[in-house]
């Protein structure tokens, strides 16, 4: 029996009906890439303009000024709450990711975000309130921080699950430059500032760069109620087999544990590094080495402005000669840069203070930090991606991130160990990493669908 032939005019429409879907593809990549970004930038700066607050101001607004070392270590420890509550986060959203959808639980974590840090801008200060004010603080530190802990694993997955074959690192990195630009426009925002004399600083300039957040909450909501669910998940959901992970986190620590820890590990040093350059490097450059505030932020601002560029282009490279060869190399670097950059800083000269960000920052930190974006969702399979990718990343960015910062403090206060004590501390985190990047499979060409 011979094969029916379709007519000129079916065969026309499926060809009309295909050309239609993947315009449509485009469309939600292009939605999905910019929300991603915005999103990350709303999460992110939220909480880098914390995390400079926690450096300038905090430690005298929030706690008694009777001693100035102890109220920058409290504030710090702030700081660091915000980081142990991003596994929370991870989990909690995670699972709301992988059991009702990616764009829902991106839509709480903008809220909740947001909303903390517009209260931390209008929060009363010690004088005013008492203890309450360190109480509160913590409270909405502990908000933020489990609103990032389910935004970026969130952002990532959607990205990397809606990018098209050979881009997945492009596309998921470019989260990654949503935070690196948040960065650059949180320092902006204080940069601004600079003008003030440090009493209507402290008064009530710091609050602008909080309050400054609705404005960006407004046009990130917009976005996200127009992007699509991820592709890749409502295929899942539709396959006989395997069925959607009941406990998400459950399912992962017990199929694969083994890529659980090497996804933490290989975050351990970039995060560290990281989280010191870009919190505790400015209360030590400007307390201990008497360099002015404006030449410490002048010089995050332009590495920040590197890394957004660079992470992109490194992310694009992975995407052709492969992941693992950069990162290893990166990190390597970063072992030996440990024990170079304050050396630099120490220097006072602000050319070479500036280099010494720029090479940390933009180059190598852009080269390790912003390859996790892809590999981390290519080690695991789509029921739980969105939960695994988010504590492992939030596991490390607690450990290292949140911890290193405060440590550094206690190593170079006087009587301390010094700075070489926080040099050291750093090597050892990259070195960890660099020996699980060892251990890492190449993913670049992995199938999410059967990853």
């Amino acid at each position: 029996m011979m094969e029916r032939v379709p007519p000129v005019e079916e065969a026309s429409d499926r060809t009309a009906e295909v050309v239609e879907q993947e315009a449509r593809r485009r469309v939600q990549r292009r939605r999905v890439l910019v929300s991603s970004m915005l999103g990350n930038v709303v999460e992110y700066y939220d909480f880098a303009i914390y995390s400079t607050a926690a450096s300038l101001v905090f430690g005298k607004v929030f706690f008694p000024a009777s001693n100035p070392v102890a109220g920058t270590l409290s504030s710090f420890a702030t700081l660091a709450v915000g980081y142990f509550a991003r596994p929370l986060g991870g989990i909690l959203f995670g699972h709301v990711g992988d059991r009702v959808g990616r764009k829902t639980a991106l839509l709480i974590t903008l809220i909740a975000m947001a909303g903390a840090t517009l209260l931390i801008g209008a929060l009363p200060g010690y004088a005013q309130i008492g203890i309450w004010a360190p109480i509160l603080l913590v409270v909405l530190r502990v908000i933020q921080g489990l609103a990032v802990g389910g935004e970026w694993g969130g952002s990532v997955v959607m990205n990397v699950e809606h990018a098209k074959a050979g881009q997945r690192g492009l596309m998921g990195s470019l989260t990654q430059s949503g935070g690196a630009l948040a960065l650059l426009v949180s320092f902006g925002a204080f940069n601004l500032l600079e003008g003030l004399d440090d009493r209507a600083f402290l008064a009530w300039g710091w609050r602008i760069p909080f309050l400054a957040t609705v404005v960006m909450l407004g046009v990130g909501l917009y976005l996200r109620f127009k992007v699509e669910e991820s592709p890749v998940l409502e295929s899942a959901r539709t396959a006989a087999t395997p069925q959607p992970a009941k406990a998400p986190l459950w399912d992962a620590v017990r199929d694969r544990p083994g890529s659980l820890l090497i996804a933490i590990g290989l975050g351990l040093g970039p995060f560290g590094a990281y989280a010191v350059l870009t919190t505790f490097s400015i209360s030590y450059g400007t307390e201990k080495l008497g360099i002015h505030r404006g030449v410490m932020i002048d010089a995050l601002m332009i590495s920040s402005a590197g890394l957004a560029l660079g992470i992109p282009l490194f992310a694009a490279l992975s995407d052709r000669i492969g992941r693992k060869p950069i990162f290893v190399v990166a990190i390597t670097l970063m072992i030996c840069n440990s024990f170079v950059v304050f050396p630099l800083f120490e220097t006072r000269r602000t050319p070479v203070i500036i280099l010494a960000f720029v090479v940390s920052v933009s180059v190598l930190h852009a080269a390790s930090i912003g390859l996790l974006s892809a590999i981390l969702p290519e080690l695991f399979p789509t029921r739980y991606r969105y939960t695994a990718v988010s504590v492992a990343y939030q596991v490390t960015s607690a450990v290292s991130g949140g911890l290193t910062p405060l440590l550094a403090t206690v190593f170079a206060r006087p009587g301390g160990p010094g700075i070489t004590a926080v040099s050291v501390m750093l090597a050892v985190l990259c070195a960890v990493s660099a020996g699980c990047s060892l251990t890492l499979r190449e993913t670049r060409n992995v199938d999410l669908a059967h990853a």
